[in-house]
């Protein structure tokens, strides 16, 4: 008997096992599975403003120290479900899709998301891996906070987030 294709999709308060997600899509119809790691990070490129260096995990001599995520998980279920039937759409041969995103607070250096699919070849998995990433932060209603070192904090959109090319709010 055929093993049907299972999606798992989680919205989690804590931390993320990458284990678990690798776990869900495995199968022995499988030879591949793809898996992204999403981290909470600073981006620590020095350019030179009026002749000297600076760091862009600098804003205003203030530090980013985490990412408080909201969601509007409903909808984010939705997305998600609507997300894994456009993949195997594109992609037939892939059997199962996991995706677990975090919620809340996240410091430096944590996983935000972890998601992994599962193929009996690995480039069917690997394209599907990158789409699927690019169209989550495009269109799930997942929104991020950066949190300083002073305690203040700003709202962020993903450059990919399709509300944001239409003119939508702005950091």
């Amino acid at each position: 008997m055929a093993e049907p294709p299972r999606d798992v999709f989680r919205l989690r308060r804590d931390w993320l096992s990458v284990q678990e997600v690798v776990d869900s899509v495995s199968s022995s119809r499988c030879g591949a599975v793809s898996v992204f790691i999403g981290r909470t990070f600073i981006i620590l490129l020095l350019f030179l403003r009026a002749g000297r260096a600076t760091r862009e995990d600098q804003v205003e001599g203030r530090k980013v120290i985490g990412l408080q995520y909201e969601a509007y998980e409903a909808m984010v279920q939705s997305e998600l479900s609507r997300l894994a039937g456009a993949l195997r759409a594109r992609w037939p041969s892939l059997l199962h899709v996991c995706i677990h995103h975090r919620l809340g607070w996240v410091k430096v250096g944590e996983a935000s998301i972890v998601m992994a699919i599962s193929s009996p070849h690995r480039q069917d998995c690997q394209e599907a891996i990158q789409h699927a990433v690019t169209q989550l932060k495009a269109n799930a209603p997942i929104w991020k906070k950066e949190v300083y070192d002073s305690q203040e904090s700003s709202w962020k959109e993903n450059s990919e987030c399709s509300w944001s090319q239409r003119g939508g709010a702005s950091d």
